[in-house]
């Protein structure tokens, strides 16, 4: 059955298309397997909160009628201002005016949330843009300017919440705007598309622009929430819509609350987040986390953008997910949010996700896969300028206690992750404190970094290893637990280019000397992995090994091998010491620039001039398995991948050459 909305109407009736309702929700609130609610150009004040699942068969579908034209929004138009003084303006809210939920009384907080930071769930919008919270009235009246932020001249129009007792009391600086003339609004609710209750799973939701949700820090150890999501389900479809200004997530993929474990380090400190985080795994397999009940998403051809935590964030919930052809951009860039949860796209636990075709850029970090990157796939998507501002990043001292930023972090993972045919361009490439990898057919121009460090849980004395899970294949049930080895990475047939160093970011390598989670390294190529074995070399360490007696040894706990093949090296890229069939060009100067043109983004290089087509196809056979899970680099159904289709679905025959693009 089809059912119509349209908030332009006076009054709302039956759900026909001559007869429509005024609210999606109404809509929700009766829409069975199968049904399909057609949505009219309007804004939508409301939460939608479905209430029915659909089955595989017969989806629920919400479409928007006209791409983009139907507005779901958490917030409302706040007109009554009085002008205190300079370009400061207030306005006074009764409590009962935010339903219970009062985001200006309501902290942002959780596991892994910089507790320097003070912020609230709640933002203030000028003509749809978001403000930037302060903390004190004189900060509103006499604002300055935020080096971290990347848009810095807006950075100047900042907010101040104060409790009254049942009022709440809010301070603007407009710069001059007169709100009453503006479009002033402020965050209200919570979540915009999202079902309260778990299971409400094959909803599809088509078309949309999403915006303005007052939602929660989401860490992996807590109730993660978005302004979209599933909300530990199956089978949903999240396309084609615009999806920004998200205090902290865009969509959520993520994890269930369990009440006796949400955001428990925080709450109660003597049992350490990373316990928290492998009980919170163990609970969830045990409370029904499974392939059959839990994941299995689509999320294709959004742009997702301007959110202050992630544009996409999952824990166990996104498990089986394809994310392709999605816009992820300007991603934490107010820099008004800070903690180890902040990405284009941050995942724990993406098991068999395949992230493919997508744009990341001028996020604070691209992508980070977080513990059980296993089965995951990143294919065929375009990296660049994420990183902090420039102009802040060129002095060290601003930076040491931050993270730098990179296209690509993949953390304390088994494997197997496999990385092919991407373009990475930001200076920082990849961060990788982790094993079981294999990178093919890319394009990188900035540094790999963190490599043997960052696996450690930050004690101060003692040995404080992280154990993190494996697998089963292709599966969720728990196979062990292992810490990090380091190692075990293959790198084929890809091309690494040294892009122009930046500024002072070579001191970065001094600055970082001593830090656990980072090395500052700014250099491209594989030279991190010297000085680790190969495959021939750490199997001698077992030779006449029978299992028991003789002298002690640290063969099952030194460093496991590392595999290359077919890569090129230009610019002063430099390889590892136990490079294999590599190619090295000292004599010609490479350039790889982006830049937007008209509608797009266009890549010139000459590095095709000189890359030879010597060689071998890449399979899965060739990659072998990862160590710890014993998984081969394989589709999710278990069949073998041959690297034959570049980038733009162009197929690759006989002799082939480095990259991303086939000859």
């Amino acid at each position: 059955m089809k059912y119509y909305v349209n908030c332009a109407v006076e009054k709302s009736g039956n759900g026909g298309e001559s007869d429509p309702f005024k609210t999606i929700s109404e809509a929700a609130d009766i829409a069975k397997p199968g049904d399909e609610i057609i949505v009219f150009d309007g804004i939508y004040r409301e939460h939608v909160n479905p209430k029915n699942a659909g089955r595989e068969d017969a989806r629920i579908t919400y479409r928007a009628a006209n791409r983009l034209k139907a507005v779901i929004t958490g917030a409302e138009v706040i007109s009554d201002w009085e002008k205190v003084e300079g370009n400061v303006w207030k306005t006074v809210l009764d409590d009962s005016f935010f339903k219970g939920y009062n985001p200006y009384k309501t902290l942002i907080c959780g596991d892994w949330f910089d507790g320097n930071f003070t912020a609230h769930t709640g933002d203030v919008y000028l003509n749809g843009k978001s403000m930037y919270e302060v903390l004190d009235y004189d900060s509103v009246l006499n604002p300055k300017e935020r080096g971290s932020s990347w848009d810095k001249e807006f950075s100047v129009y900042t907010w101040y919440t104060k409790d009254e007792g049942d009022k709440t009391v809010i301070y603007a600086n407009f710069q001059g705007v007169n709100p009453k003339e503006a479009l002033v609004e402020i965050s209200v609710r919570q979540n915009c598309f999202y079902p309260l209750k778990e299971g409400v799973g094959y909803i599809t939701l088509d078309g949309f622009t999403v915006c303005k949700a007052a939602t929660q820090w989401a860490p992996p150890t807590a109730y993660q929430d978005g302004m979209i999501g599933p909300h530990w389900s199956k089978g949903w479809i999240i396309e084609n819509c615009d999806i920004y200004e998200s205090k902290c997530s865009g969509i959520s993929l993520g994890k269930y609350l369990q009440k006796n474990n949400d955001n428990k380090w925080l709450k109660w400190k003597y049992k350490d987040g990373t316990q928290t985080e492998r009980d919170a795994i163990c609970q969830a397999q045990y409370e029904g986390w499974s392939k059959e009940k839990i994941g299995s998403h689509i999320v294709r051809n959004n742009d997702i953008h301007d959110c202050g935590q992630t544009g996409i964030v999952g824990h166990l919930g996104g498990v089986f997910s394809v994310i392709e052809n999605n816009h992820i951009h300007n991603i934490n860039n107010k820099q008004n949010l800070a903690g180890a949860e902040i990405g284009g796209i941050k995942m724990h636990a993406a098991i068999d996700v395949i992230i493919k075709n997508n744009h990341f850029h001028h996020c604070t970090r691209g992508l980070w896969l977080d513990w059980q990157a296993q089965g995951t796939r990143v294919t065929g998507n375009l990296f660049h300028d994420n990183a902090l501002p420039y102009d802040y990043l060129l002095k060290p001292e601003n930076v040491v206690n931050l993270g730098l930023g990179e296209d690509i972090f993949i953390e304390v993972s088994h494997g197997p992750t496999l990385i092919d045919n991407n373009i990475l361009l930001s200076d920082r490439a990849l961060k990788l404190p982790t094993q079981g990898v294999a990178f093919v057919h890319n394009l990188i121009t900035g540094s790999i970094t963190a490599v043997g460090r960052g696996v450690d849980n930050g004690a101060k004395t003692m040995k404080s290893p992280r154990y993190t899970p494996y697998h089963v294949p292709h599966r969720t049930e728990i196979a062990g637990f292992m810490t990090i080895l380091h190692g075990d990475m293959r790198f084929y047939n890809n091309i690494f280019v040294q892009s122009k160093i930046r500024g002072d970011l070579t001191l970065l390598e001094e600055a970082f000397k001593d830090n656990e989670w980072d090395d500052g390294n700014m250099k491209a190529g594989t030279l991190p992995y010297s000085g680790y074995q190969t495959e021939e070399e750490w199997k001698k360490e077992f030779e006449g090994y029978c299992g028991m007696g003789g002298e002690l040894s640290d063969r099952y706990y030194i460093p496991l091998p590392v595999w290359t093949g077919g890569n090129a090296f230009f610019n002063g890229a430099i390889p590892c010491d136990k490079e294999k069939d590599y190619f090295e060009d000292k004599e010609h100067e490479i350039s790889v620039e982006i830049r937007f043109e008209g509608d797009n983004w266009k890549l010139e290089t000459n590095l095709y001039d000189y890359l030879p087509d010597n060689c071998d196809m890449i399979n899965t056979q060739t990659l072998g398995m990862a160590f710890e899970p014993e998984q081969k680099y394989e589709n999710p159904d278990g069949s073998e991948i041959v690297f034959d289709t570049d980038i733009f679905g162009k197929k690759r025959i006989g002799k082939v050459i480095a990259g991303p693009v086939a000859k």
